[in-house]
């Protein structure tokens, strides 16, 4: 093991959604061959012509260059064993199809599909799976690329170990004389990623738990050709947030780029996909991209199905936007800016930003939590009357405590308005008024910022300066 040399690779179809079950397949083959300084192939398996989305094959790139998973060779920068597009590998099919011709291990397809169908409607009604080798022609016609060319399958027993799902079996009744090329010319995934991972020297077969079935019939592909086996690992699925059904979009999943366009970081996505099924044994659950890829390991993924969280996401989101310097947060959030921010400072934003950074749960609230510092806010005094504390004040005493903030804050000189002074100001209220910290400082945060939350009230205050907090504050007292 020690001498071989790591190339892994992640193939998607150019279908359209870049969903996180596809992202941890090409994260985790990424990992792999990072931690051994090894290669990261892209492959594009565009085979089904029909079910191709136009402009896919561009978003995949898109996807995982916005996640930084950076490939070796692929479709856009070339490598040793290019085309690394299926449909530009139909000739390397052909030569691959003629040996197993030669051999004796591949026939052309002689059948309507009229009389497949029959075949299929026959074994239906004796009750048995229908196999299409329990008919194949004794005598088949050459191949001339009209018709399906068929796999003459050898059915055995197999047995195989899966650096997941540990060692596996199967009888031979799950071999069949499946299809190797198209009547259109094209192969089927079944014999072309076979091919394709042969001839690009493909160290590791990582993918989702969906192919595990069809695995004994590559295994006797395999053996038709000759080949030596790759290292496989299969995924398991991911699962909705109830737990009990693999993870779709109709659960609420997402293309990867939806988001990161939501404001989560591409750091997090990262972390949170590849926790969808692996740990390292610790506590840890915050991880660096290096120390993922340094940590990474097949064996510690699990058989089970990892449950997709999204309040978790949320959560890590959070933690990630915390580890960033001011500056780098900064620069990421220049899209989630509220509109009342466009002429404002570099300065104030910053001065703002580093105020909010810790109450950030994604990009997206910046606008929310800041926008009340560069623009007047409207009144909603709704937010009052549904305050557990302050909707049983009569709006007599919230005007009195309002009236008593306004003119404690106003004793503050302009030049001192800074968090500390505003703070001793506050807690000097806290004592004269004889209210909890809960219902005054509540009430003063909300009628200077009309929002549903927002940081520290000293900073918060200090932040909007003296001007701008009276003012703020006599317009509620005239409101009540």
């Amino acid at each position: 093991m020690s001498d071989l040399i790591i190339r892994t690779r992640f193939a998607p179809s150019p279908t359209g959604f870049m969903h996180v079950g596809g992202i941890r397949t090409a994260l985790f083959a990424w990992f792999v061959a990072r931690q051994a300084n090894g290669a990261f192939i892209l492959r594009l398996e565009d085979t089904d012509q029909k079910r191709e989305v136009e402009g896919s094959a561009d978003h995949i790139l898109k996807a995982l260059g916005a996640l930084g998973i950076t490939h070796d060779e692929g479709p856009d920068i070339g490598g040793p064993y290019a085309p690394y597009k299926q449909s530009e590998r139909l000739e390397i099919y052909k030569a691959w199809a003629k040996k197993l011709i030669d051999s004796g291990r591949a026939y052309a397809d002689p059948y309507t599909p009229a009389e497949l169908d029959a075949f299929r409607e026959s074994a239906r009604a004796n009750k048995k799976a229908f196999l299409y080798r329990d008919h194949r022609p004794e005598t088949p016609p050459a191949w001339d690329g009209s018709t399906p060319l068929r796999l003459r399958s050898d059915p055995k027993a197999y047995n195989w170990h899966d650096e997941v799902l540990g060692d596996l079996s199967t009888g031979p009744e799950v071999i069949d004389d499946i299809i190797l090329i198209k009547s259109d010319g094209f192969p089927t995934y079944n014999f072309a990623h076979i091919v394709d991972d042969a001839e690009m020297k493909i160290s590791h077969i990582i993918r989702g738990q969906e192919f595990i079935a069809s695995q004994p019939n590559y295994l006797n592909i395999y053996e038709a050709l000759g080949l030596d086996l790759p290292i496989f690992a299969t995924m398991p699925h991911i699962m909705a947030e109830s737990g009990n059904k693999k993870l779709g979009k109709r659960d609420g999943a997402k293309d990867v780029l939806d988001y990161l366009n939501d404001g989560y970081l591409p750091e997090t996505m990262i972390n949170f996909i590849a926790s969808l099924g692996w740990n390292d044994g610790t506590e840890q659950e915050i991880f660096t991209v290096p120390e993922l890829i340094k940590k990474f390991s097949l064996d510690r993924v699990q058989k089970s199905g990892a449950r997709f969280d999204e309040k978790r996401l949320e959560w890590m989101n959070g933690q990630h936007i915390r580890l960033l310097t001011l500056d780098d947060l900064y620069e990421r959030v220049t899209d989630f800016w509220p509109a009342s921010a466009v002429t404002a400072s570099e300065e104030l934003k910053k001065h703002v930003l580093a105020l909010v950074q810790d109450r950030l749960k994604t990009l997206k609230d910046l606008a929310i939590l800041t926008d009340y510092f560069f623009a007047e806010p409207k009144a909603d005094w709704s937010m009052i009357e549904n305050n557990k504390q302050l909707a049983q004040l009569p709006k007599g005493e919230l005007k009195q405590l309002l009236q008593a903030s306004f003119e404690a804050l106003g004793e503050v000189s302009t030049s001192d308005f800074t968090p500390e002074a505003v703070q001793e100001t506050l807690n000097q209220l806290l004592v004269t008024t004889g209210q909890k910290p809960g219902i005054l400082f509540s009430l003063i945060r909300t009628v200077v910022s009309w929002a549903p939350f927002s940081p520290a009230l000293d900073h918060t205050l200090s932040v909007l300066g003296k001007e701008t907090s009276l003012a703020r504050l006599d317009a509620a007292i005239k409101d009540l």
